[in-house]
């Protein structure tokens, strides 16, 4: 049973989210061979005052824009 955890900085939408989650399990799948109802995604949202690269918090800027192009999971 793959399990997959994503620790992200907050401030996606829940739609991006699960559209993120759902893709990486259908990517476990298709690349794994691991049947769907196997494998495990789920994702961690955290402050951005909580997460820093070397010295420096992330709570200066925006998080990322969110784009897909990935097709539907078959």
């Amino acid at each position: 049973m793959p399990i997959v955890h994503i620790s992200l900085i907050e401030g996606r939408s829940d739609e991006a989210i699960s559209a993120c989650v759902k893709a990486v399990a259908c990517t476990i799948n298709q690349t794994l061979g691991a049947p769907l109802h196997s494998i495990r995604v789920y994702a961690t949202q955290v402050p951005s005052r909580h997460w820093a690269v070397g010295d420096q918090t992330k709570d200066g800027g925006a998080p990322p824009a969110v784009t897909s192009t990935l097709e539907p999971c078959e």
